[in-house]
């Protein structure tokens, strides 16, 4: 496993990858930050197109990543995962119309749980999944980090306090 920081406007993003593909993007300034693991490789190499994607994305100039992801989580997080991945730049959903989309109408709880533990945030976009009365909830990177990126897409953002606001 190789790894890297990249910097960005919600904070450093600690990146790891192999051969298969992207396997981790973390927020660092968030409520958690995590080390790399001690086999990990440092190696900026593997995450140029990343940070240039990211880059693009930051500056309103991407919508959609192109890159090679390699998630691993149980079946029903990678269907979560990938029903994440449909959710269009600047549009929000609530956690029942995901878990609808994944299938399993009944199990709102349940696909949060698996939203919350995408390995993948910004490119997988678990930022755009947000409360039924419209409030944002639980991030990985803090809740100012959603909002950031929320309105950094232009989508309507609900604050917890219930007062609409648009970007």
């Amino acid at each position: 496993m190789r790894y890297d920081e990249i910097e960005s406007p919600v904070g450093p993003l600690l990146v790891a990858a192999d051969d298969a593909g992207l396997r981790l993007i973390h927020f660092q300034a968030g409520p958690g930050p995590r080390r790399p693991e001690p086999a990990w490789r440092r190696d900026a190499s593997p995450f140029r197109d990343l940070a240039r994607q990211l880059a693009e994305y930051f500056a309103r100039e991407r919508r959609v990543f192109e890159l090679t992801l390699a998630p691993v989580g149980t079946p029903f997080q990678l269907a979560t995962w990938q029903a994440l991945a449909t959710i269009p730049y600047g549009a929000t959903i609530s956690y029942g119309e995901l878990a609808q989309r994944v299938g399993k109408p009944a199990a709102s709880r349940a696909v949060g749980a698996a939203n919350g533990q995408n390995p993948l945030p910004i490119v997988v976009p678990c930022h755009r999944v947000i409360g039924k009365d419209g409030s944002l909830t639980g991030f990985g990177g803090g809740l100012l980090a959603k909002r950031a990126l929320l309105e950094l897409e232009g989508a309507a953002c609900i604050t917890s306090h219930g007062q609409m606001r648009l970007a």
